[in-house]
């Protein structure tokens, strides 16, 4: 047998942020392509699989990526011709990288859905050299049809490797205390920045089915755990929790935020700040679906003044908590 191993690059660690994905563009193509991606996922859809293609293809594939272009054309960076979410993933990973990156650190970021790929990074990752890779699934609050299927695709890319790398995946974090004080401050800088008071915070989580709550996901108890956490930390303006981006006929957590923001002005809620806090990065479903949409409605039903909190993105505060929660796995 040849003695002559081929060369393998080995000795570094990876660390591999992973956030939910992004279409490459604005065009229909690329829209259907990334909604085929993201809804085909059984643990997304958690209905007959059978039934659930023809309902996708015949129908939601047909209709949809219009309604979702149209909405990513509103938020689309034209500068760089790329979507936010890829935007501020990608730096949150260069300037991470920059702060613990060496000759035997690597940090590196991929999507779950779309590009980059969680399959491409890890072979990327393995061919330079990474025999141990850590994973950061970006999702504060752990939910199946979000973290699950990270950790899902990571094992599915592992299989069919040859030579494994070794592989720790970072939990939840939705307690952390610098993930809470980051969030506290960026209300109480948003309220330095504006000139009126608000009546109100919303905390708007993205929802999951109540069906994915009744089997046992512990999704909602963390949203509230970090929506109490902060009010411990802040308690200038009431923060009322709400869940947004629904989908199809039935129930998911309540209350909306969409019906929320329409019914506020009606009780004498005239001034309203809103924060994402389960993103961390800005992205169709807070620039568009809360910052365009559920801005448009608050206004109309009554409204005076409506702002956005942004998401944690690549600030220094989050460049620190990504620091903290990835160092103790090094």
């Amino acid at each position: 047998m040849n003695d002559e191993h081929p060369e393998v690059k080995f000795g570094k660690t990876g660390i591999l942020l992973i956030n939910l994905g992004t279409p490459d563009s604005t065009s229909w193509w690329d829209i259907r392509k990334y909604l085929k991606e993201f809804l085909s996922d059984r643990r997304v859809i958690e209905v007959n699989p059978i039934l659930w293609q023809i309902i996708l293809n015949l129908f939601i594939l047909t209709f949809r990526p219009s309604k979702t272009a149209h909405a990513y054309k509103k938020i689309w960076k034209k500068d760089t011709n790329e979507s936010p979410l890829l935007h501020f993933t990608r730096s949150q990973a260069l300037k991470l990288n920059e702060k613990i990156g060496n000759e035997k650190i690597i940090v590196d970021f991929a999507m779950r859905y779309g590009n980059p790929s969680i399959k491409y990074k890890l072979n990327k990752l393995k061919e330079d050299g990474c025999e141990n890779i850590i994973v950061l699934p970006l999702y504060p609050q752990y939910a199946a049809a979000t973290t699950a299927t990270v950790c899902d695709e990571v094992y599915r890319s592992l299989m069919k490797m040859r030579w494994q790398p070794s592989l720790q995946i970072i939990p939840h974090y939705e307690s952390e205390p610098l993930y809470i004080d980051s969030i506290v401050r960026s209300i109480e800088n948003k309220i330095k920045e504006i000139n009126w008071k608000p009546d109100l915070i919303i905390a708007s989580y993205h929802g999951i089915p109540k069906s994915y709550f009744d089997k046992g996901d512990p999704y909602h108890c963390y949203c509230h755990k970090t929506t109490r956490l902060v009010k411990e930390n802040f308690n200038k303006v009431e923060i009322k929790t709400t869940f947004q981006s629904r989908f199809g006929p039935q129930q998911w957590l309540t209350p909306y935020t969409d019906k929320t923001l329409e019914e506020l002005p009606g009780k004498g809620v005239k001034n309203l700040l809103v924060i994402c806090p389960g993103f961390a990065s800005d992205c169709v479903e807070t620039l568009e679906e809360i910052n365009i949409q559920g801005r448009e409605s608050f206004m109309e039903k009554g409204g005076v003044n409506f702002d956005l909190i942004p998401c944690l993105n690549d600030s220094q505060d989050h460049i620190k908590l990504l620091e903290k929660l990835v160092v103790k796995y090094l």
